[in-house]
């Protein structure tokens, strides 16, 4: 989807972004390719098309941070069609929101694995640092108000500079409300019964219960808790993205006249091209 955007460019909005569209410009190669688009000064058309090569050559690096700046939040999930492969589902746990708070867990998820480090056990801050800049993405949950700025607040140097997509920002715009346990329900996703009804899976409540008896139990219970935040992430990102894209080729006519199922095919192709070419 990011190959089909142009809101990052200066001066453009959504409603010239999607006067581009109606245009059958869907992508950067059209619009570079084009002498002349309607509404664009020749001056302002040869600065757009700089920006757009250095834009496909950040993809071509896999350089998200430059698009760190570039996209509001509201619009990040552009991005992952793209670096999914390379983005890691984030979800932390602390011992409250207040300034001498700690994380007490770190989860991560690559879509295929996970990796858990706990407070006083494995969270290793130098391990973690490295373990993240494997990254070009970090999908989260409300995490551009809590986890994220949580992070930086408490260990300034742990993040790396790369673009997070809150997935609660996404799911607002698709009509998915409330915190994540809620939209978790209303897309049918199962969590394990019994964390759900002891302590009514308070992630802190199990911490505090785990440090007091000493039984790993309940420190397995919270570990298992914060998989299944992760590994959510990921199927609630899948959804949404697939909605929105599914959306603007709907609202906007991007498939110029055809189905969209055969324009989302198209901007898959041309993904799938983009990431042969860069492997190879």
């Amino acid at each position: 989807m990011i190959q089909n955007s142009f809101i990052f460019l200066e001066g453009i909005g959504n409603t010239l972004e999607k006067t581009l569209w109606e245009q059958n410009i869907t992508s950067w190669n059209q619009f570079i390719s084009i002498p002349k688009i309607k509404g664009i000064s020749k001056k302002r058309k040869l600065y757009y098309d700089r920006q757009l090569m250095h834009a496909q050559h950040s993809l071509n690096t896999e350089n998200t941070r430059h698009f760190l700046n570039l996209l509001p939040q509201s619009e990040m999930w552009r991005l992952y069609s793209f670096f999914k492969d390379e983005a890691v589902f984030l979800d932390i746990e602390t011992t409250g929101v207040n300034s001498y708070d700690d994380i007490t867990v770190v989860g991560l998820y690559d879509g295929i694995n996970t990796k858990t480090m706990i407070k006083d056990i494995n969270l290793d801050l130098n391990s973690l640092k490295h373990e993240l800049e494997h990254y070009k993405l970090i999908v989260t949950f409300n995490g551009s108000t809590f986890d994220i700025p949580f992070i930086k607040k408490r260990y300034p140097d742990l993040l790396p500079d790369i673009p997070n997509f809150d997935l609660r920002v996404a799911c607002n715009r698709t009509g998915l409300t409330g915190g994540l346990k809620q939209i978790e329900k209303q897309l049918v996703i199962q969590r394990n019964n019994i964390i759900e009804k002891l302590c009514n899976g308070d992630p802190l409540t199990l911490w505090r219960m785990a440090k007091a008896s000493g039984d790993d139990y309940y420190l397995k219970l919270l570990v298992e808790y914060n998989e299944e935040d992760c590994f959510n992430l990921k199927k609630i990102a899948d959804h949404v993205c697939n909605k929105l894209e599914k959306r603007i080729f709907e609202e906007n006519a991007i498939n110029n006249g055809r189905s969209t199922g055969d324009a989302s095919s198209g901007v898959s192709t041309r993904i799938r091209s983009i990431r042969t070419a860069r492997c190879c």
